[in-house]
């Protein structure tokens, strides 16, 4: 950063709507930003406190909701960007900047004159006359303080605070091994006879890998649009069990090994946890989500497995006699299923990516799920040249609600790169909030994987990736069509077993020909997409349910296996988790290798005890579902019951109150194992 430049993250922007000013951030401009910032926030905080009037709801609730802003903003674009476009010394920047983060947020939570001002307020709630939004905020800013220990005596304060800090280094470690590990593994082939079973696609992506990496031949890595398709269609059955342990012993070992940051940061949630008088991490996390207990959430997964469990064993022997009355001899492992079975399922439903991706042209796709929002929500899009963004493949639009008010921005970053996590998400880098009466509208990002355009082709979507982007288009909504005073309490900001609820949502249009049949053509020749090709892939919606629904549950499983521990786990994390699975293993247990070590989503995301939310939510999803099937998927009366009811609250209600508001009722247990097909309509 230049001598007297002012720092572009600590203003707010003269750009329109006060969008992000990428082009002008430097990364030297972070460091120097996050500690100006943090000084701003302390100066908010102390003028709080040292308000000589009584405590109210106004300047002690609300101004704490308010405080640190400049802290906000430099927050949400560094570490949105650390996801999305890093580098060594962003990074570096992050493991240096996390402590302090921690310190200043543990320091807000162990103010005894803030916390004394918040209990003042809150023991005279009753009589404050608030609105729901506002009891709400004061209920949670109030919950906040107690569930991070403000209620401790010092040296347990001094404890949590510790241990604070060291999960928040401990946890972005994970994810930044996790990458690392992601990164190092190349498998660079140069004989095309080892190319046999890979379709043009695929071997288009690993040529253009390969000219990236100034090599000769075809380079396939363990990005999902890489590795995904390399174990589907390779027909080199040690070349995929190559890839396949090469992806499943990530940050196992080496110096990305993760096996020992897995133990500690365990072993800290637990002790976390019984400082502030819960038997379990799982426990206290619990207690901020719709399920409420761990019994619920064990219940929950048994009685999803019970039916599936069965399936799922059906559905392996099937796919292995098939592999069998096709020649192959031997055991079918881990490496071999997906091959197997996309060929079982273009053979029973002469369905494959292969055959669908040219119908699903991105650009096509996103104009699509752009014009569904129009036709059921009234939104409107405009891309903004003229905004800029953190890497020139992103895109950033403007969206309008039918009024012509501006809702949001919407940026998407879809293709992977080497400073890019795997996976895909939504996030933000504004919330909706409202700051001296002036409301400040969302800028949302959706970010993918998904395969870059070549020189010949565009990108082309395989069937699963427009459900993917019609899922992370669902967390979107939840942000754009936003509405609330509180950030803390609009959008996405809902307890996690309910999050996934309108995302989830939206992936049922993927199977709905009425949509499809709106932009589906072929990329090359403009015919649109066969009935036949829909009518089969609606008869495969529900290929493998059982054996898909058996490893999202596993996941559940071993997750909450390791937040309902009451001390540091006794075994290894390897041990740990093959012993977890082994009741309900389908395929045979590879020694030595688990996928714990890379489980970004609850050792480094934010789904810790509660990555069973997405089963949680697809029970909530197929029931709502029902409800637009009964008024017609493109019905703006449904649509404007799930954004009134719904999206547009955040989380200003109980997520338990706005499900019933919207459905009338709670949700039917037995609704997804029915759309699964895994029980009988009644």
């Amino acid at each position: 950063m230049k001598e007297n430049r002012p720092n572009p993250l600590l203003a707010e922007s003269s750009l329109p709507f006060g969008a992000p000013v990428f082009d002008r951030i430097e990364e030297a401009d972070y460091l120097p930003a996050f500690k100006e910032a943090i000084d701003r926030a302390k100066a908010d905080i102390d003028a709080i406190v040292s308000n000589p009037e009584t405590p109210t709801f106004a300047n002690t609730i609300e101004a704490l909701e308010d405080a640190g802003a400049d802290l906000d903003r430099t927050s949400n674009i560094f570490f949105n960007l650390t996801e999305a476009c890093t580098s060594d010394t962003m990074d570096s920047i992050a493991e240096e900047v996390s402590p302090l983060l921690t310190q200043h947020s543990m320091s807000i939570l162990f103010n005894e004159a803030m916390f004394a001002r918040v209990k003042a307020v809150w023991e005279q709630r009753a009589s404050l006359k608030l609105d729901t939004e506002q009891a709400k905020l004061l209920e949670e800013t109030w919950k906040s303080f107690a569930r991070h220990g403000a209620n401790l005596p010092p040296e347990g304060k001094k404890r949590f605070a510790e241990i604070s800090e060291e999960l928040s280094l401990s946890t972005l470690k994970f994810g930044q091994n996790v990458l690392a590990a992601t990164n190092a593994f190349t498998l660079h082939l140069t004989d095309e006879s080892e190319l046999e079973g890979l379709p043009g696609f695929v071997r288009d992506l690993a040529a253009s890998e390969s000219a990236t990496r100034k090599e000769e031949g075809w380079t396939f890595t363990l990005h999902q649009p890489s590795y995904g398709p390399f174990l589907k269609f390779s027909a080199r059955r040690d070349l995929r069990e190559k890839m396949w342990r090469a992806y499943n012993s990530k940050c196992i070992g080496g110096e990305n090994d993760n096996t020992a940051l897995i133990r500690k940061i365990v072993a800290l949630r637990t002790e976390k946890a019984q400082l502030l008088g819960y038997p379990t991490y799982a426990a206290y996390a619990l207690e901020e989500r719709m399920a409420k207990t761990q019994q619920t959430v064990e219940a929950f997964l048994k009685r999803l497995m019970e039916p599936s469990l069965p399936a799922a064993r059906n559905d392996v022997a099937e796919i292995a006699d098939y592999a069998r009355e096709k020649g192959f001899t031997g055991e079918l492992m881990p490496w071999d299923f997906s091959y197997w079975a996309e060929k079982y399922q273009k053979e029973r439903y002469d369905l494959d990516d292969e055959l669908l991706k040219p119908y699903f042209r991105l650009d096509a796709v996103q104009e699509a799920v752009f014009d569904l929002a129009g036709r059921l929500y009234g939104l409107q899009f405009k891309q903004r040249d003229d905004l800029p963004v953190y890497h020139p493949d992103v895109r950033v639009f403007e969206v309008k609600a039918e009024s012509g008010r501006m809702m949001a921005l919407l940026y998407l970053d879809y293709f992977p790169r080497e400073s890019k996590r795997g996976g895909a998400w939504m996030t933000s880098f504004r919330e909706l909030s409202c700051r001296g009466g002036e409301e400040q509208r969302p800028f949302v990002s959706i970010v993918t994987n998904f395969t870059k355009p070549t020189a010949s082709t565009p990108s082309l979507l395989t069937f699963g990736e427009v459900t993917t982007l019609l899922h992370e288009f669902g967390h979107g909504l939840h942000g754009m069509l936003a509405e609330g005073r509180y950030k803390s309490l609009t959008g996405t900001n809902v307890v996690r077993d309910f999050v996934e609820l309108p995302s989830q949502l939206m992936e049922n249009w993927a199977l709905e020909p009425e949509w499809l049949q709106t932009f589906a053509r072929h990329w090359q020749t403009g015919e649109v997409i066969p009935q036949e090709y829909i009518d089969r892939i609606v008869a495969a919606r529900n290929f493998l349910a059982g054996y898909a629904q058996v490893r999202q549950l596993q996941f559940g499983l071993t997750d909450m296996a390791w937040h309902s521990v009451t001390g540091a786990p006794a075994e290894d994390p390897i041990a740990f988790e093959q012993e977890t699975l082994r009741p309900t293993a389908v395929l045979p247990q590879v020694p030595g290798i688990v996928f714990s070590p890379s489980f970004n989503h609850i050792f480094s995301g934010g789904y810790a005890a509660g990555y069973y939310s997405y089963k949680w939510a697809e029970v909530l999803e197929a029931d709502a579902f029902a409800f637009f099937k009964e008024k017609g998927i493109f019905s703006r009366e449904a649509a404007e019951r799930f954004r009134c009811e719904l999206l547009s609250k955040g989380g200003s209600v109980d997520a338990d109150v706005l499900y019933r508001n919207f459905r009338g009722r709670d949700p039917e247990p037995d609704a997804l194992l029915r759309k699964l097909g895994l029980i009988k309509n009644a």
